[in-house]
């Protein structure tokens, strides 16, 4: 390995997100060179949500595109590919999709999830997530199978997958982070067979996996002709976008957490060993230098603001939030129901305490929501044992609002940093530094550049804890909360 990046050498990160895929161009030094992104169009009907495939690759070839004009091929060292946790589609041999895609959050493989769990039960009790939710891929690659006609030969691909066979004109193995949701064995290294046979999912089905950070082909010319990547160029193996976004934000020491805000909250943290959860809300990403990254993805989210407030001007109505005062809570579900993290709760559904009166009181419910969530988060990552006493980033679009993240600051009772460059993309880019002989820790030393400290006001903190109290209270009373993680949170405002 290496011990320090060329500061003139280009790395690509390639970000495919719900609504968009962006593509950035970093330095060895962490400088943003240019970033480009085009949009997405998706399908949501009931509990269905798609996207069309090759969407994905028109936009990304686009982007980069763009992000790339002005950059001398020679620079171009890497790229690396995030995309969305648990988005599937079938594919026929040559890498053609069969099917839509199966987005993040599509719910119609409900009816497959109790099989899924009965049939893996003890790999995934080993794993430490217990159980698959009904949104993980490999319960929706049930339903795409009992849904479509498989000819001989088909694929199952991730949504990063798609891309990088496209990239490389091959079939590409895909990486472990991807392969999480559809049951790949992170402690084996290897896909769970006997349960898969079980279940139906046909031999060759899956593809081979690789841990994230290894080369796995490079840029071919007819790639090359629509992505504007010289050919030749490596491509490193990708993960999900959040653990992007925790690499982006540099969170990669023990204890350290990255809160990603975007349409729903994620928390990334790091960890030596695997974070078991009998509660099987967190789970583990196995990272790049043999690390493990635990974490979770709630319902709630900056979302809500998009729900409750359409077309609205969010910065005049930060303003006037602000000098509201107001302490209403909105539990902010992005959905009708359903919550992912920081508990389970199928049936959960948006609610109000207190009475806000106006629409600067109901958007400021809104945010104070989303700290309520974020910082009951960190108290059910406390209550099962996983270190969260070490320094903790705000990324995410949620994140650019100044006061929202002063608030969060504040309820949390914490330091908070907010990276200059935080982003998905610029995780891959990192990553895609690894190419180059370094290690990922070396990449993110030189590539992450420190941004703003916020520290909490001690007398807002002490009068918003006891709304944070509240809202642990009404959890608990509508049957969503376990007392026990209840009582965690009350003892750790005690403190």
């Amino acid at each position: 390995m290496s011990d320090a990046l060329s500061p003139d050498a280009v790395h690509l990160g390639l970000d495919l997100g719900t609504q968009s895929v962006r593509a950035v161009a970093v330095d060895g030094t962490g400088k943003l060179l240019a970033a480009a992104s085009r949009p997405l169009t998706g399908h949501r009907a009931g509990v269905r949500h798609e996207q069309d495939p090759e969407q994905w690759w028109s936009a990304a070839g686009a982007a980069c595109r763009e992000a790339l004009s002005g950059i001398d091929d020679g620079r171009v060292r890497g790229v690396a590919v995030d995309a969305t946790s648990g988005t599937v589609l079938l594919a026929d041999p040559s890498g053609t999709p069969l099917t839509p895609a199966l987005m993040y959050d599509d719910g119609r493989a409900a009816g497959h999830a109790d099989r899924v769990n009965t049939v893996g039960a003890a790999v995934w009790e080993r794993l430490g997530y217990r159980t698959m939710q009904p949104s993980w891929a490999l319960p929706k690659l049930l339903w795409l199978l009992q849904h479509t006609d498989v000819p001989p030969g088909a694929r199952l691909l991730h949504q990063a997958d798609l891309i990088t066979w496209r990239l490389a004109g091959q079939q590409t193995p895909g990486d472990a982070s991807h392969a999480l949701k559809t049951g790949y064995d992170l402690l084996a290294d290897r896909w769970p067979a006997e349960e898969l046979a079980a279940l139906g999912v046909p031999d060759g089905l899956l593809p081979e996996v690789v841990r994230p950070g290894t080369v796995i082909g490079t840029v071919c010319a007819r790639a090359a002709a629509v992505t504007g990547i010289p050919v030749g160029t490596p491509m490193v193996a990708g993960m999900t976008d959040g653990c992007a976004a925790q690499i982006g934000a540099g969170a990669l020491g023990p204890g350290a957490w990255n809160s990603v805000l975007g349409t729903t909250l994620v928390l990334k943290g790091a960890s030596p060993r695997p974070v078991r959860d009998p509660a099987g809300v967190v789970y583990c990403h196995r990272g790049p230098g043999g690390g493990w990254l635990p974490g979770g993805a709630s319902s709630s989210g900056a979302g809500v603001l998009s729900r409750r407030f359409p077309g609205a001007d969010l910065d005049a109505l930060t303003e006037a939030a602000a000098a509201t005062g107001s302490t209403a809570v909105v539990y902010p579900l992005v959905g009708e129901r359903g919550e992912r993290f920081p508990f389970r709760a199928p049936d959960a559904r948006p609610f109000v305490l207190g009475e806000p009166s106006g629409a600067a009181e109901e958007f400021h419910a809104c945010l104070l929501g989303v700290a309520c969530v974020e910082r009951l988060c960190l108290d059910h990552l406390d209550h099962i044992g996983a270190s969260v006493a070490g320094p903790l980033s705000l990324t995410g679009g949620g994140a650019r609002n100044r006061y929202w993240s002063r608030l969060r600051a504040d309820l949390l009772g914490r330091s908070v940093t907010l990276p200059e460059q935080a982003e998905s993309g610029v995780g891959m880019a990192v990553l895609a530094a690894t190419a180059s002989g370094v290690t990922l820790e070396r990449a993110a030393a030189s590539m992450v550049r420190d941004g703003v400290g916020l520290h909490p006001d001690p007398a807002r903190t002490a009068r918003l804890l006891p709304v944070y109290l509240g809202f642990v209270d009404e959890l608990v009373r509508r049957g969503w909360l376990e007392p026990e993680v209840a009582a965690h949170a009350r003892r750790k405002a005690d403190q």
